[in-house]
């Protein structure tokens, strides 16, 4: 059985929560991806073009700091990253957190939450990130996954 990481943004709880049912179910270790400065509801309003994650997402260059670093993942075979679906891909924190760390020979698999955007490209984006890693496609999940979902799904990497 591989050693499992989960690492996760959560802006409004929702990933939190299946990202823990995910670390319960599989064994894994938890590590909670944190913005050094905490996103506001305003900084989230989506539909104001001026706001925090708007700017982020319109600019691919865009990495906003994390708070601290993760455990040594040089000790995982299988890294799964959740996060919402910001704009049909992974928020630019994730992508500050692909850049942050030596992924070489592990299996990365991204996990979103949505209400109904699909996970897009992150996966391929995600990769490009983190050259020497396997980045699997992913899923996105509804917040309401069962643990059992979770365990059977993760189960192909574990």
């Amino acid at each position: 059985m591989s050693k499992a990481f989960v690492a996760y943004f959560s802006a409004s709880g929702v990933t939190s929560k299946v990202a823990e049912r995910l670390a319960e179910e599989t064994g894994a270790e938890l590590f909670e991806i944190e913005p050094e400065i905490p996103y506001t509801n305003q900084d989230l309003d989506w539909q104001d073009k001026k706001s925090r994650s708007s700017v982020e997402m319109n600019d691919r260059s865009c990495r906003p700091a994390i708070r601290s670093a993760a455990a040594d993942i040089g000790q995982y075979d299988v890294i799964f990253v959740g996060f919402p679906v910001w704009w049909y891909r992974e928020p630019s924190i994730i992508d500050t957190f692909m850049e942050a760390y030596d992924f070489s020979g592990k299996t990365v698999v991204p996990f979103a939450t949505s209400g109904g955007s699909g996970i897009g490209d992150s996966g391929k984006n995600m990769q490009s990130l983190a050259p020497g890693a396997k980045v699997m496609p992913g899923k996105r999940f509804a917040a309401s996954v069962s643990g059992r979902e979770l365990a059977e799904w993760a189960s192909e990497w574990l």
